[in-house]
């Protein structure tokens, strides 16, 4: 496919869900349909950390997933996983700074969507240089759904990227919720990644659908 025009991808990072079986307390294909039907733009899967799945199952669990994505056209982004991405022929994979080196991924998948965290100026600087089409700044808020979540780091980073005048997609995350959520698109990014205020909803369809009224704030 293509590479993704840079403002297309902003709208898509609007409301960001990501998940995996660990963060469920019911079916993950149930929360995903849920969240769709509230109103999410992008998914990512993110089967990683205690409890999580492996093998054969991580693989029929990432079909079903994709499965529902692709019926509501909704992008599919796996975590990390380069070799389950090709496999599914995800539309892209999101790293982090000790995954796979930017530029060997970038090589791998082509010209499928590739978001990369960055928790600087220089980490975010090096990902733009190596092809990253959007990136995840975060924490901005403490978060607990994440093992290895750095500290919180608020809105620093976002707004100097934007004073900058880089106009690369940025989707924050870290502890965000549709109370706080706002504030993140105030401070220059162009979506909120979500993940526990969305799936340990008690109503996953609100969860999603009080975050994107709140996309007018941009």
């Amino acid at each position: 496919m293509a590479r993704i025009h840079s403002e297309k991808l902003k709208e898509l990072l609007q409301v960001y869900f990501i998940v995996g079986s660990m963060n469920c307390s019911k079916q993950p294909a149930e929360v995903l349909a849920e969240a769709i039907a509230g109103g999410i733009s992008l998914f990512q899967f993110r089967e990683k950390g205690t409890g999580s799945l492996i093998g054969a199952e991580k693989l029929e669990l990432a079909y079903e997933l994709q499965s529902i994505c692709r019926e509501n056209q909704i992008p599919f982004i796996v975590n990390d996983d380069v070799d389950l991405a090709l496999l599914l022929d995800a539309d892209g994979v999101h790293i982090g700074q000790e995954d796979e080196s930017i530029k060997t991924v970038r090589n791998r998948i082509g010209d499928k969507i590739l978001g990369v965290s960055a928790h600087s100026l220089a980490e975010a600087e090096i990902a733009m240089r190596y092809g990253a089409d959007y990136l995840g700044l975060g924490p901005v808020f403490p978060t607990k759904t994440k093992e290895d979540a750095k500290e919180a780091a608020g809105f620093t980073l976002i707004q100097t990227l934007r004073q900058t005048g880089f106009n690369i997609p940025i989707v924050g995350i870290g502890g965000i919720n549709h109370e706080n959520s706002a504030s993140v698109f105030q401070a220059g990014a162009d979506g909120v990644a979500v993940i526990s205020a969305i799936s340990a909803a008690d109503s996953v369809r609100e969860a999603a659908r009080k975050i994107r009224n709140l996309v007018s704030y941009k």
